[in-house]
């Protein structure tokens, strides 16, 4: 027989107190002591499939009126208590719809779409709900919390890439040959121009310690206080996987670094003095592509001697001149462009931002600005608040940058289109420093993206894409179709700042599936290239003096069966390249024949589109599969990148990266570098050419312009924030809530005075350095001030809020030592980023709104009125565990059920 007082022993009851047990149906009924929870054994819990019916159908999810409390006079926290957790359980039927296997995706897409809403409903409602006896907070209850937002202090140093490995001592291999540079300090009193030429070292080896030396005598005969040093980077053992094993290798050489101490107060820039053009080219590589690298390749001809081998480059060609590895996070890499100061733009989709930089939503675009060394100077994030795309960019001569691509949810604060969970297409424009100037988001009823941008003259800049329904003053002509859009900058207020204003929307395209993938703009003239009802066609439009375009012709290749990786005017002529599995496009014939498989094309056409004997046709590739994922044309020249597969390989089969280089006129090939990468998987992206970016510095690591730029401290370019975002802030002991909201030219310094005025002095926020971190920088801190009792701060509204961007959680913040008779504080620890995307985060979902109803049947406990605890017999704690007190409900449930 069971012994009834071990068993209540277990789950912390005394055998004094098994009576109460026993009678535990009519101790109820003479005395209850709180409503009836929704989740007890008494009540009957809603049917999943009823909630799911019910949240689709547009019912609010947390509704305080459909409550009912079978206890007169009970307290109104147990009311606001009840509609949130059936709110919450609500949110989980949905998450637990979603993970269904075999769901059909139009019932996906609305339960996603359902879940965000009701998040955001849930999220409203802890923000104004005011409990009397406890407190609920979305977030955590903590004594204090620190931006994960962190700013780089101003950097006194620099230090380049690895150029050496092996004893200290030995000869540098980077160093042989006619190495010479010119380094430029600008101090208070004026600039020093320092010629290196190391042939002045004469017969002194050249290793890196007598380099050095050689370099800080200059430095010091032109009285700057710069010095360069050598910085040795110890070696490590490896560790690889092979199948289930983990192997470690030894560690290999140590390697050295060169390092440049700036003087105080003193700016350093490096120019080359011998040059050649170089060409960028971003991949991805393994076997899911999304581990993202910049190669830089130096162009035959110019002056710089001739290209080496670094070091950790495994996958050295013959002229590639540097290789960087892209952060972690980076999902995909979409496009690349060089500026007028020699640096690239690279525009890469983000899952997860960097450390310091985190990401508003799942998935956001960010601007990487790496100088011609391969260091990234910037991340400009988009700020998306829930997913993005970047497609395009396109720099103009003065440096301004334009992004063109899709958003799904709010990207201006508060504003998430005509179906938040559907996407826009958007085009925002930057200047050089990476500060938003303005964004258009301009979008059909049904999804539609932005795949091309082009600047034109005056202030004009072109947006080409797709969309699955009408643009606005359009008609929709079937399936996906092509459009031009076209914007010009001017003010729309007096003495405003000038704006992006939609002066043309042309839909265009046939009753298929139409694309546009190559924009060009070349005087009063604008071609696009795309896929039209499966064939590659080409279109020509003229804009007036008022840069309006206006459709003039067209012309038909062909079926593409492939794709257009470019579109340029050169000499009169239009240049189209793609890559096609067609042997007899309609151009004429063919200077070099398709060898099989898909093939690289490169066509030659009038300007006017007319088909002509001028024509020409030129095949590239083998006899497996070739394709083109971009192209540049110089000097008559034209640059190509994509992949090389074998005749017959399979998708997981190896796939090589090429660089060639085809001659406009004759259709000769001059040159073709191929590579492999890891996982035998190499994906290139874009390319890109920078006149002269190419020179022995690029073997030294370092970059030609200056170094050491200070981050901006601008809130709304250091981070995801974007003007017009917010949170709130209550005070502990009672109050409204008040806004914090980001302006333009917000800082951790500006913030931090915002957050203090708005708690009312509850809270205290500062800006802190942090010194463990490796560079040293700075974060924001936010505690409960002195003798305060703390504050609430809540997200802001959905599509506009701050604290996601600046790594900050919602939640309780109070004092470390609060009073005995305080408030107690639950914290439902419950993301704003949660979604139902993808089966990772269904699962995501399912465990935090667990966790939730945790935190809610908690706090229900704490209403209780008895405080006293009671002692578990088996551990001598105050209280029962979580297990035991789950295990003690349902004992109890089976007491009841047999007693009555």
């Amino acid at each position: 027989m069971i012994n009834n007082s071990y068993l209540l022993g277990l789950y912390g009851i005394t055998t004094d107190t098994s009576s109460s047990l026993i009678g535990a149906s009519t101790a109820a009924k003479t005395k209850k002591t709180q409503p009836t929870a929704p989740w007890s054994s008494t009540a009957t819990p809603p049917k999943a499939s009823d909630m799911v019916r019910a949240a689709l159908a547009g019912r609010r999810l947390i509704d305080e009126g459909n409550v009912s409390l079978d206890l007169a006079g009970a307290s109104s926290d147990y009311r606001k208590m009840f509609a949130l957790y059936q709110g919450l359980n609500s949110l989980s039927a949905l998450a637990d719809r979603a993970g269904v296997k075999g769901l059909a995706a139009s019932e996906a897409a609305l339960l996603s779409k359902r879940f965000g809403e009701g998040m955001a409903e849930m999220s409203t409602y802890l923000s104004t709900a005011s409990f009397e006896d406890m407190r609920l907070v979305q977030g955590v209850a903590q004594t204090s919390v620190k931006s994960t937002y962190a700013l780089e202090r101003a950097p006194t140093s620099f230090l380049t890439a690895p150029l050496h490995d092996g004893a200290a001592t030995s000869t540098v291999k980077a160093f042989e040959g006619d190495v010479k540079f010119s380094m430029t300090v600008k101090t208070a009193t004026g600039t020093q121009a320092v010629e290196m030429d190391l042939s002045e070292m004469g017969a002194t080896d050249r290793s890196m310690g007598n380099v050095v030396a050689y370099m800080n005598g200059k430095l010091e005969a032109a009285g700057v206080a710069t010095r360069m040093g050598v910085q040795m980077i110890p070696a490590e053992p490896k560790t690889i996987k092979s199948g289930t094993k983990t192997i470690t290798l030894p560690a290999g050489p140590d390697q050295w670094a060169l390092k440049v101490n700036g003087g105080t107060g003193e700016a350093i820039r490096f120019q080359a003095v011998d040059t050649s053009d170089a060409v960028y080219v971003t991949q991805g590589v393994g076997k899911t592509g999304t581990a993202g690298q910049l190669l830089k390749f130096q162009a035959d001809g110019g002056s710089a001697p001739t290209a080496q081998q670094g070091v950790d480059d495994p996958f050295w060609v013959e002229g590639r001149v540097g290789h960087t590895d892209l952060p972690d996070g980076v999902a995909a890499v979409k496009a690349s462009a060089v500026a007028p100061d020699g640096s690239v733009w690279v525009v890469a989709e983000l899952t997860a931002g960097e450390g310091d930089q985190p990401i508003k939503g799942v998935r956001d675009v960010a601007l990487m600005k790496y100088d011609s060394g391969g260091n990234l100077m910037q991340t400009k994030l988009l700020g998306a608040a829930s997913s993005a795309n970047g497609f395009s960019i396109a720099i103009d001569d003065d440096g301004r940058v334009a992004l063109a691509g899709s958003v799904t949810g709010a990207l201006e604060p508060g504003k998430s289109g005509d179906n938040a969970a559907v996407a826009d297409s958007f085009v925002s424009v930057f200047d050089s420093s990476g500060k938003e100037l303005w964004t258009q988001r301009r979008g059909a009823k049904a999804a539609d993206e932005a795949t091309e941008v082009h600047f034109g003259a005056d202030g004009m800049v072109y947006v080409a894409g797709r969309s699955k329904s009408a643009m606005p003053g359009n008609a929709a002509l079937g399936g996906w179709d092509s459009y031009l859009q076209a914007f010009q900058e001017k003010p729309i207020k007096i003495n405003g700042p000038d704006v992006g204003v939609n002066v043309s929307t042309i839909q265009f395209g046939s009753a298929g599936d139409d694309s546009v993938q190559a924009m060009t703009v070349s005087g009063n003239d604008l071609y696009t290239a795309g896929v039209e009802n499966g064939k590659a066609v080409v279109r020509r439009f003229t804009l007036d003096a008022a840069g309006v375009p206006t459709l003039a012709s067209s012309r038909d290749l062909g079926y593409a069966s492939g794709a257009i990786a470019g579109i340029s005017v050169e000499n009169g002529k239009v240049v189209v390249t793609g890559h096609t599995e067609n042997a007899a496009l309609d151009i004429g014939a063919a200077t070099n024949a398709h060898a099989g498989g898909s093939d690289v094309f490169i066509a030659t056409l009038s300007d006017d589109l007319q088909a002509s004997g001028d024509d020409r046709l030129t095949y590239f590739g083998g006899a497996g599969a070739d394709t083109a994922a971009d192209v540049a044309i110089k000097d008559g020249k034209v640059w190509i990148t994509g992949t090389n597969r074998a005749e017959g390989a399979g998708k997981d089969d190896p796939t090589s990266g090429y660089l060639a280089q085809i001659d406009l006129a004759t259709g000769a090939v001059q040159s073709n570098r191929t590579w492999r990468a890891d996982g035998d998987q190499a994906m290139p992206t874009s390319l890109s050419i920078a006149s002269g970016g190419a020179s022995v510095l690029d073997r030294l690591g370092l970059p030609q312009g200056q170094i050491m730029q200070a981050d901006s401290k601008l809130l709304t370019v250091a981070t995801a924030a974007r003007v017009g975002d917010q949170f709130s802030i209550t005070p502990a002991a009672g109050g409204r809530a008040v806004t914090v909201t980001i302006d333009a030219k917000d800082t951790l310094e500006s913030l931090a005075k915002k957050i203090n005025a708005a708690s009312g002095r509850q809270l205290e926020a500062k800006v802190i350095t942090d010194l463990k971190a490796k560079p040293i920088v700075q974060r924001l801190e936010i505690k409960t001030a002195a003798n305060k009792d703390g504050a609430i701060i809540s997200s802001g509204a959905v599509g506009k809020d701050a604290l996601g961007a600046l790594g900050l959680t919602s939640g309780f913040v109070g004092p470390v030592t609060p009073d005995k008779d305080a408030t107690k504080t639950y914290g439902l620890n419950l993301s704003n980023k949660l979604s139902l995307n993808d089966p990772a985060a269904i699962k995501a979902a399912i465990e935090s709104l667990a966790q939730a109803m945790t935190a809610v049947r908690s706090s229900y406990r704490s209403l209780a009125p008895s405080t006293v605890g009671i002692t578990n017999t088996q551990t001598g704690n105050g209280s029962s565990t979580a297990y035991q007190q789950t295990q003690l409900a349902n004992y109890q449930a089976a007491l009841s059920r047999l007693l009555a």
